[in-house]
């Protein structure tokens, strides 16, 4: 079968490989659809997790399909049913992030799935293409869950790709009205409002905080008003977006970071202390990762896949992803 593995830097290729040899406490998904993460462009760019490793890393962790194989020791589960996989167990390892299986392949061995929250079923009249957002889509709503955003509150989002518009929807689900968008791409503000943002800002073209500060309203600080805004997460990775934050937050606002910061960032903790700043990372999934499942059940989220390739296409798929920033969800359809 295929799988999409990288060999060293910038060294990512479509392999033959062997299919999967599952044990009585294993099963098989034939993967329907798998996103690529920004996580995967730089273990591409890295040549593995942290650098070239041993074995080449086989890539992908946004899975979606139906239940090729299922050992006799798992219960609950049966050879057709339509499923999402969680990647990540910290006993078994990480799908596509470490472990010998990835997702962009055709069929991907779930180790130790007799263990229990591995697999999760999905509504018949839910597309498993757009099943396969339950990862990203629970990404997205950690980072709200992090964020501790209350209906009534104000809150800002900078960067609109996948896990900004995943909490996005997250957000307007949970009636949170007042949501500002922030990105470069139009492609990326229009999903934002299709999906629930109440508003959006070109950085390129309006001051953010001018636009935060007149929809948010002002408050007064001791360096001169501040937006109201309660709550920020920031999904882009771009430094400059964590030392604005800091630097022109309300007193007391929460800062979430999402996005993946490589290099430290300098950082006035003075300003964090006057201002009572509460600042969080936010990784991985809420505790009941399902809740991602009844999120995509009860709202139209197809909107945020945006370009769709075949396995043997995946050279395209990456391109796509790395040059245009009016990418939504690029998946991978085996």
């Amino acid at each position: 079968m295929r799988q999409v593995r990288v060999h060293g830097p910038n060294d990512v290729r479509v392999d033959d490989v062997d299919p999967p040899d599952p044990g009585p406490r294993d099963a098989v998904v034939a993967v329907e659809a798998c996103g690529i993460c920004g996580t995967d462009l730089g273990h591409i760019r890295h040549g593995g997790m942290r650098g070239p490793g041993p074995e080449p890393l086989a890539l992908g962790h946004e899975i979606s399909g139906t239940l090729d194989w299922v050992g006799a020791e798992v219960d609950g589960l049966a050879v057709g049913d339509r499923v999402v996989v969680h990647p990540g167990d910290d006993d078994v390892g990480r799908i596509g992030n470490g472990m010998p299986e990835g997702g962009l392949t055709d069929r991907v061995l779930i180790r130790e799935a007799a263990r229990g929250r591995r697999l999760f079923t999905v509504p018949h009249d839910l597309p498993l293409d757009v099943a396969a957002l339950v990862e990203p889509l629970a990404v997205g709503m950690r980072a709200v869950d992090r964020a501790e955003a209350a209906p009534g509150e104000k809150v800002a989002v900078f960067g609109c790709g996948p896990i900004g518009l995943a909490a996005i929807a997250t957000l307007a689900d949970r009636g949170i009205d007042e949501v500002v968008g922030v990105d470069l791409s139009p492609t990326r503000r229009r999903l934002a409002l299709d999906l629930g943002a109440a508003a959006t800002v070109d950085p390129a073209r309006d001051d953010p905080w001018d636009v935060l500060a007149s929809r948010h309203g002002a408050t007064p600080h001791l360096f001169g008003p501040t937006p109201a805004t309660d709550a920020f997460l920031e999904v882009t990775g771009a430094d400059s977006v964590i030392t604005d934050v800091i630097n022109r937050a309300r007193r007391g606002a929460r800062l979430v970071v999402v996005a993946l910061h490589y290099e430290p960032i300098p950082t006035s903790f003075l300003v964090v202390m006057m201002k009572e700043l509460t600042i969080r990372g936010s990784m991985e999934y809420p505790p009941r990762f399902e809740d991602a499942v009844d999120l995509l059940a009860r709202r139209d989220l197809s909107a945020m896949i945006t370009h769709r390739f075949a396995l043997d296409r995946f050279d395209d798929a990456l391109a796509v992803l790395s040059d245009s920033r009016d990418a939504g969800k690029v998946l991978v359809t085996p």
